[in-house]
């Protein structure tokens, strides 16, 4: 059996932990918002329309901030519409998605809803087709407390209390030649320092999040994050980063290494801002906002037919409702161990999306809620990960993947949190093939007792939770695991994610 070993010291770290590392993304797009985190009709739905079977969902995924409300919607979104007396909205056509939308849900409302699932609010502006003008508008509703026309707007639409928005995205994936109002790195970048600078006239405190590249396989990459940054430097505090991962041409070896990607994507980042930043000799960081990531098979979805005559185009359908794998759990934990390796940058990040669309929780409209593989390693994560993130040193067998070489066998990382006397260890088997067993030098942490050890694993790794069987993968207890004189002893089955909860 392949031999793996790790070693934790507190004195290798890399960063506290930021909780907006667990954050995610509510779009108005297919069954997201509509007959996922509202439906009126439901039995379990609050005064406001929201179903409270997602909201304890959500509660026990342990999300932080929340993108809100797009995504490309946002590119052709007018904020005003989804506030007032819903008789009043006006219905829209929205070009992103080829929906009707029929702005029952806003900023109003989804800011109460928020409160209920303890998340922090993330606006996006409109960039794509409107401008500093619009900007401003919603955050003097959002945020002015009173005595202002759009303040009191917003207290008449019974919203007495400002929202409090403290994280702004500049837009969204302006790169993309798909998005309203794509334009160049140049253009972009003007217009995002121009409404950045404005934004901060009225509210110096904002913390605000410019445009990065849609992906690292763009044309632009790298000279998109170079121009927008030498404009927008001294005025935002995040550049963003999206990527979603799937197998190419049944390369699953390459898919379980998807973490190996998004490793140099946020190096590449890294090094474009450290750049800009060297340039200007400025002493400020950039940090990094990961607010798009997840499995999508979009290969999928591009061959679905799209509906292009805009008088048929239905409300809320079925959209990028991905049925998620024992595999594709095992990724997107990974994928968590790369976010935290690199919590020195990234300091905030967005699963994509929350509910139905791509997301870890499905609903059926007037049925039940429940958790999609990819709901485990994400909830567990969330509540494990506290106090401060080690480099861990791994020593692991390699396997051989066609899209990166030579890979470790085994990934990890680990949090320590020493106020608290815990620790805890994330551990990939990427193999598909071989069981590890791996040993964890945990005597520099002082630790005395495995509390917990679970691990998402299947015989049948493209088994997933469905309508009919809902709880077919489900993290199990891992019974290997022991501590021997401050060593951690723990078995992991091929295509496994582990979790370690050390006292």
């Amino acid at each position: 059996m392949p031999q793996a070993r790790l070693t934790l010291d507190p004195h290798f770290t890399v960063a506290p932990v930021s909780r907006r590392v667990f954050g995610s993304f509510v779009e108005h797009l297919g069954r997201a918002v509509y007959d996922g985190i509202y439906e009126p009709g439901h039995r379990t739905a609050n005064e406001d329309g929201f179903r409270r079977d997602v909201i304890e969902l959500v509660r026990e995924l342990g999300v932080s901030t929340i993108r809100y409300p797009g995504g490309n919607f946002v590119s052709g979104y007018r904020w005003e519409d989804g506030v007032g007396p819903r008789e009043s909205r006006p219905r829209r056509l929205d070009l992103a998605w080829h929906s009707t939308e029929t702005n029952e849900v806003g900023l109003d409302e989804f800011a109460r809803w928020i409160k209920e699932v303890d998340g922090e609010l993330m606006y996006a502006v409109n960039l794509g087709t409107r401008g500093v003008q619009e900007a401003l508008d919603v955050l003097e509703y959002a945020n002015i407390p009173s005595g202002t026309a759009l303040s009191d707007q917003r207290i008449a639409n019974g919203s007495p209390e400002p929202h409090a928005i403290r994280m702004w995205c500049l837009g969204n994936e302006m790169d993309g030649p798909w998005q309203l109002g794509h334009g160049t790195a140049e253009e972009y970048a003007r217009l995002a320092a121009k409404t950045a600078r404005a934004m901060r006239q009225l509210d110096p405190t904002l913390e605000l999040v410019v445009c990065g590249s849609s992906g690292a396989g763009m044309p632009t990459f790298g000279d998109w994050e170079r121009t927008v940054l030498e404009e927008t430097y001294d005025d935002v505090d995040f550049i963003s980063c999206h990527a979603y991962y799937e197998p190419h041409d049944g390369d699953m070896a390459s898919f379980l290494a998807s973490a190996v990607s998004m490793d140099r994507f946020i190096d590449s980042v890294v090094a474009s801002a450290d750049h800009v930043k060297a340039v200007r000799r400025s002493d400020k960081t950039m940090y990094l906002s990961f607010d798009e990531w997840n499995v999508w098979y979009q290969s999928v979805y591009n061959d679905v037919e799209k509906i292009t005559d805009a008088s048929e185009w239905p409300q809320a359908p079925r959209l990028l409702e991905n049925a998620y794998s024992a595999m594709d759990a095992v990724v997107v934990g990974s994928l968590l161990i790369s976010l935290l390796r690199h919590a020195d940058r990234v300091t905030a990040a967005s699963l994509a999306q929350l509910v139905n669309v791509i997301a870890p929780i499905t609903t059926e409209p007037q049925g039940p809620a429940w958790r999609q593989t990819t709901f485990y390693p994400f909830a567990i994560t969330s509540r494990l990960a506290r106090g401060t993130v080690l480099d861990p040193k791994i020593d692991s067998p390699a396997m051989v993947t066609d899209a990166y070489g030579d890979v470790p066998m085994v990934d990890a990382v680990a949090t320590h949190d020493d106020a608290a006397g815990t620790a805890a260890v994330f551990l990939v088997n990427r193999s598909l093939t071989d069981t590890v067993t791996v040993s964890i030098d945990a005597g520099p942490l002082g630790v005395e007792s495995v509390r917990s050890a679970q691990t998402l694993h299947d015989d049948d790794y493209s088994a997933g939770n469905t309508l009919q069987d809902q709880d077919r993968v489900v993290p199990e207890p891992n019974k290997s695991a022991r501590i021997e004189n401050g060593t951690v002893t723990v078995t992991l089955p091929p295509v496994s994610w582990t979790a370690l909860e050390l006292q």
